[in-house]
């Protein structure tokens, strides 16, 4: 049986991108390939916030603090708290999932898989959880992505087969490229392959966090690329900032900005309806 580093595993709102609003189960997996430390700072500086935060001293996710700058779920992937993300089989998983829906059974909900980089390392394990006989009823997945990791063939042959089962469902893979506002390189962030492969699995849609218009630019270059290699999806912007002092700063410039380019704007739900804790 698989077995997955589970960071969070909770119900709540998805507060982003197509789904906003739809009420979903987060699967958010341990690890990522990037730290994002240039979120909140000046440009050319990362963040050592999370490295104040005395990690022994915590036991569980709801206990530790937020953070102004870097990457808001920094506990995800820093090793410092891998002791706070369990392996968990994949018969626990659903189980746990299970106990959460409102039925005890899928109805409206979305399943929305998160990391971290929730592609890096574990995609075998997917198919059998998916697989999994009390998943059956469940329509929608997400995959929200940093689209710099390619599908393995199974995982790919097996999400194209999902869909085709299901007269409504849907596989959608929630793409946030990240920009040199993220502390990134863009040889490496950039990767319109990837998202080109995406596309022939499920619906893509890119969504780029922004706190200026210089990112607004680059969000634009970025497209550019995407597009040369046959990305047609939507494109959001969304505001920089985990925390609701960041984000009610810039949340209507960035609007703006989206209206004025034909794109689509993305608000973060959670922060003003939960403060953007953990397991919201």
């Amino acid at each position: 049986m698989s077995q997955l580093k589970i960071s969070e595993l909770f119900y709540s709102i998805q507060g982003e991108g197509r789904y906003m609003g739809v009420p979903s189960v987060f699967l958010r997996t341990y690890g990522c390939n990037f730290t994002c430390g240039g979120f909140g700072m000046p440009k050319g500086q990362l963040s050592e916030e999370r490295n104040l935060i005395k990690a022994e001293t915590y036991t569980d996710y709801k206990s530790l603090p937020l953070v102004n700058t870097g990457c808001d779920s920094y506990a995800s992937w820093d090793p410092n708290f891998k002791h706070l993300s369990p392996m968990l089989s994949t018969d626990t998983i659903v189980s746990s999932i299970m106990s959460m829906l409102p039925h005890n059974r899928w109805m409206d909900e979305h399943l929305v898989i998160t990391g971290g980089e929730p592609l890096l390392g574990w995609q075998r394990s997917y198919t059998e959880l998916l697989s999994h006989d009390n998943m059956r009823g469940l329509q929608e997945i997400t995959f929200e992505t940093n689209g710099t990791q390619s599908l393995h063939q199974d995982l790919k042959i097996y999400l194209h087969q999902w869909a085709i089962n299901r007269s409504k469902g849907a596989i959608t893979f929630s793409v946030s490229p990240k920009l040199s506002i993220s502390g990134e390189k863009w040889e490496e962030a950039i990767c319109p392959e990837v998202i080109y492969e995406y596309s022939q699995v499920g619906h893509v849609y890119l969504k780029f966090v922004v706190a200026n218009k210089e990112d607004v630019l680059e969000a634009q270059q970025a497209v550019d690329e995407y597009r040369k290699r046959g990305f047609r999806g939507h494109v959001y912007l969304m505001p920089c900032g985990g925390v609701e002092k960041l984000y009610t700063l810039n949340a209507r410039n960035v609007a703006n900005e989206a209206m004025r380019l034909g794109w689509r704007y993305s608000d973060r739900l959670q922060v003003p309806l939960f403060k953007n804790e953990w397991g919201t």
